[in-house]
């Protein structure tokens, strides 16, 4: 996944202000605080560390969010986006993202509530190729104080949910869903602590009616919860020649982890299941572990099943099956 040229192109003006080792400490503080699996609230508090965020935070969400959506788009392809609503947006991410997804995106919304962050966005997004972008609404808010922004078609709320105080987050949901004209998006970081918070809020999403149309292929209890472990996915990161050298890495790409449910108005028909490891791809057969409305299954595909097997040979972790 590569980010927009425009946008990469902002990034690079942005970065060049800050002077390069206070740039590299900067990567390393924020690396720590998004290892801690205690943290909780904002931590891109000075100049350094919202350049650290753009140069190695930013490109891994935009990965994960557009893998999100672009699940929109593979199970809804009828479904015109015309407006965006971003909750929690720091310096714009899903803006971007969507603006790519969708095309027929014509209006954006970000809610955030810092300045400094805000001010960063509208700097990136004055460079976008898209419209919505660059006349996006920028709304200083506290999202545990309500939204007030009106219902759009998509509502997004990625690596937010999880920032804020358990108490708050069923008003944060009960908001964010009442916004959502046909989606609502929640992603958090693939780890244990960000599928809780995924899975508490796919909870109250079914509880509250909501269809999920992904990644779940039905409502019943997460057979990975219940038995311990957690849902998942991988989305891969191209990393620029910069990203490399402030994060001490040889390899031209990472591998950002992260959980997440999408909810829909309609009643759209989610994959029948789920591949929710890496296919283990073998001379002949490939092993698929997958998610169904009975639970967790192993399939094994061979080649004398002709079509499934070519569809298994291409398959990857995270796509729908069927």
């Amino acid at each position: 996944m590569r980010l927009p040229d425009r946008l990469s192109q902002a990034i690079e003006q942005e970065l060049e202000s800050v002077d390069y080792a206070r740039l590299r400490q900067a990567v390393a503080q924020l690396t720590v605080q998004y290892q801690d699996a205690s943290f909780a609230g904002p931590v891109i508090a000075s100049e350094a560390l919202r350049a650290a965020y753009l140069a190695v935070r930013l490109p891994a969400t935009y990965a994960a969010i557009a893998r999100v959506l672009e699940e929109i788009v593979q199970r809804a392809p009828l479904v015109e986006i015309g407006s965006l609503l971003d909750l929690g947006s720091g310096p714009g991410t899903a803006l971007h993202a969507a603006a790519e997804a969708f095309p027929s995106m014509r209006q954006a919304t970000a809610i955030e509530s810092d300045a400094d962050l805000s001010a960063l966005g509208k700097r990136l997004g004055a460079q976008s190729a898209h419209e919505a972008v660059r006349s996006a609404r920028w709304i200083p808010a506290d999202l545990r104080s309500g939204v007030n922004a009106g219902r759009h078609d998509l509502v997004v709320l990625s690596y937010a949910l999880g920032e804020l105080p358990a108490v708050a987050v069923n008003k944060v949901l009960t908001d964010a869903w009442a916004a959502a004209g046909e989606f609502l998006v929640l992603i958090e970081p693939g780890t244990k602590r960000g599928f809780g918070v995924v899975h508490s809020a796919r909870s109250w999403l079914i509880a509250a009616g909501a269809p999920i149309l992904a990644p779940c292929p039905h409502t019943d209890t997460c057979p990975m919860a219940a038995a311990g472990d957690w849902c998942h996915f991988s989305a891969r990161v191209e990393r620029t020649s910069m990203h490399r050298r402030l994060k001490g890495g040889a390899l031209g790409h990472e591998d950002e982890k992260f959980s997440y449910i999408v909810a829909s108005r309609r009643p759209l028909a989610p994959a029948s299941s789920r591949i929710v490891r890496h296919p283990q791809k073998s001379s002949g057969f490939v092993r698929l572990q997958l998610c169904t409305p009975q639970g967790l299954e192993n399939r094994t595909v061979t080649r004398s099943q002709k079509d499934h097997y070519r569809a298994a040979r291409k398959a990857e972790w995270g796509d729908g099956w069927s």
